[in-house]
């Protein structure tokens, strides 16, 4: 049986970093995938949502505006009822989210009023909810143990690694140089590091915070 998949990032290019490949996956196994950007970003990335919107086929995506790096400044009563609002209406059985001690604080806030619109009471319909790891966001969290990123749930995306890294060029502003956690070098690298834990060329790796069976 389909499912139906929800990712939601923060800035345009997250969903692409931290599950590009897994959200591939899904769509090559008849499930329905959809975006919910919370913020545009900057300038270009605007210009690129559209191409990346239909690379990966979304169907449907959603953008709520919020300012680029405003999001920690934004009262949770005004998050909570739009990101609530977008779950009802795509009923999400699985849900890919952002890692709640990113570095960014947008992330952060993010995290804590994206929780609150997952109760299960309320919305029966998510049966499992994964936190995403963003290269240059997710790594420089300060070295403690409560922001450790514990990866438990691995995505093999060895066929879809190509595709994904062509997505991830379209955000041409944001990739950075040989040496820097954004270039296509160094995603290549993690996600080659990462299907080396389960045997495999390329994963995406989440931290599982809740499945229901």
């Amino acid at each position: 049986m389909s499912k139906s998949v929800l990712a939601v990032s923060v800035h345009p290019d997250d969903e692409t970093l931290g599950a590009g490949g897994t959200l591939l996956k899904h769509l090559d196994q008849g499930d329905d995938i959809y975006w919910l950007l919370l913020s545009s970003g900057n300038e270009y990335q605007e210009q690129v949502i559209e191409e990346v919107a239909e690379e990966f086929q979304f169907k449907q995506y959603f953008n709520l505006e919020f300012e680029d790096t405003k999001l920690d400044d934004i009262s949770k009563n005004q998050l909570i009822p739009q990101i609530a609002s977008v779950f009802n209406k795509v009923e999400p059985n699985i849900l890919y989210i952002p890692n709640r001690s990113d570095v960014h604080s947008d992330h952060r806030a993010a995290f804590e009023s994206i929780i609150p619109a997952t109760k299960n009471f309320r919305f029966p319909f998510i049966e499992k909810i994964m936190m995403c790891e963003v290269l240059s966001e997710t790594e420089f969290a300060p070295a403690l143990p409560e922001n450790y990123f514990n990866p438990t749930v691995f995505t093999d995306i060895s066929e879809y690694f190509e595709r994904k890294i062509e997505i991830v060029k379209l955000f041409e502003s944001e990739i950075l140089s040989e040496n820097q956690p954004r270039s296509i070098s160094s995603v290549t690298a993690h996600n080659r590091y990462r299907g080396s834990r389960i045997g495999v060329k390329y994963a995406e790796a989440f931290q599982l915070l809740l499945e229901i069976r």
